[in-house]
């Protein structure tokens, strides 16, 4: 059974940082492309950062690129995303995701196998 497990949420304030983890279980995390998407209150999931199965290639929404940094450790099946100089428009539940294979780079939601249950980020202004 896969699992995708997010920590690292919580309330910060605008203009600080945060670094969200996620941990992939039941699944060979290093043939999977591991993204990142948002969803904020009324809107509909948005894509943010996605990393190639390697970790050499990344690719970025506009509304982080440039503050936000995605990696990952596949010895520790572990996908990570820091992000900086929080805006409360970054507001929103994140969620990490995975894609078996390696077209690259994907980012409609529909193009990924497996979903975390999301941790939620709060930035006060």
């Amino acid at each position: 059974q896969v699992q995708l497990v997010e920590s690292g949420g919580g309330l910060v304030q605008a203009g600080g940082s945060l670094r969200l983890s996620c941990i992939a279980s039941g699944l060979t995390f290093s043939k999977y492309a591991m993204a990142w998407f948002r969803q904020a209150p009324g809107k509909e999931r948005e894509f943010i950062a996605v990393v190639s199965q390697t970790g050499i290639n990344t690719y970025y929404a506009d509304s982080v690129k440039g503050r936000t940094t995605i990696f990952r450790n596949n010895a520790k099946n572990t996908v990570f995303l820091e992000m900086n100089i929080l805006k409360p428009e970054d507001t929103a539940v994140y969620y990490c995701a995975a894609r078996v294979s390696y077209s690259f780079p994907k980012i409609q939601r529909t193009e990924y196998n497996y979903w975390g249950q999301g941790t939620q980020v709060t930035v006060s202004s």
